[in-house]
């Protein structure tokens, strides 16, 4: 069974409508893809009207948290969640209010950008976005249209919105603890995100057994940014999580790469088994 658990839309910062992501989805020969915007559902019903032939669409969402680390700082931490319960209250209002700090950080972010000499306003972002949750990559897609940087990548940058960056602001995140409780009160499995994507801010071991204690149920290990994973499998396999993968696939902001990472064999039947919130959709 070929699973890709991490994919988005442009219900987030992906490039193409979840009907099509659907499409490419079959295309690559997956057998089950897993949408995972940022910090919504809003694609889910799009994607569930649109599965093509056999597809399995496993409904999820990529939850923002921000972990505290006593030699690092305060360093961002995302997990994948699966298959809760989306009308759960409490998960609800947390991701409400996740979505409506992404708009008031976008906002400031463009106004440092603005007294950077950048060319951009606030309208042209909201251009860019649409209706979807608004992250970094619509500011970048927004500043490389004003042709201050050739492409969006040149925008994550110290120069730009990286973390640190000169026109970077921090937004409102969840204790990563507290993120996968909620995660689980509403009946879905929590996954820890490309912990080892970012050389700069790596989740340690010890913070991951941390989670595991928490009921973390498993670790995005075969990911694009993470090309040596064999330490991560190990250490999952210590701490008896499912070792997932991913592309991580934004559209054309990644090259169209969906499928091009995907899951251990068992992982996805390991991940329903641990569910109640909400089941798998089967297409066809």
């Amino acid at each position: 069974m070929r699973a890709d658990l991490h994919v988005h839309s442009n219900a987030s910062d992906g490039t193409d409508p979840p009907a099509e992501v659907m499409r490419r989805a079959a295309l690559a020969g997956l057998d089950v893809v897993a949408l995972t915007d940022h910090d919504t559902v809003a694609g889910h019903a799009q994607a569930r009207q649109a599965l093509p032939g056999a597809l399995i669409l496993v409904p999820g969402m990529e939850l923002s948290g921000r972990l505290d680390d006593p030699a690092l700082g305060s360093m961002s931490l995302h997990l994948l969640a699966y298959l809760f319960d989306p009308d759960d209250p409490e998960l609800a209002t947390e991701t409400r209010r996740i979505r409506d700090d992404r708009v008031l950080r976008a906002q400031a972010m463009v106004d440092r950008l603005i007294d950077l000499g950048v060319p951009i306003s606030w309208e042209d972002i909201a251009a860019v976005a649409g209706t979807a949750v608004v992250g970094r990559p619509h500011i970048a897609r927004a500043m490389a249209a004003s042709g201050a940087i050739a492409s969006p990548e040149q925008a994550f940058t110290p120069d730009w919105i990286a973390d640190g960056g000169r026109a970077y602001v921090g937004r409102y995140a969840l204790d990563p603890v507290r993120a996968i409780a909620l995660v689980r009160s509403a009946g879905g499995v929590a996954v820890l995100a490309h912990p080892r994507a970012d050389r700069a801010l790596l989740v340690s071991d010890a913070q991951i057994a941390e989670l595991a204690a928490a009921g973390l149920a498993g670790v995005e290990v075969f990911h694009p940014d993470q090309p040596d994973p064999a330490s991560l499998l190990g250490l999952t396999r210590d701490l008896g999580l499912i070792a997932t993968g991913g592309s991580d696939d934004h559209g054309s902001l990644t090259g169209h790469r969906i499928g091009s990472h995907i899951a251990a064999a068992d992982a996805y039947e390991r991940l329903i088994a641990q569910a109640t919130g909400a089941k798998p959709i089967q297409g066809g």
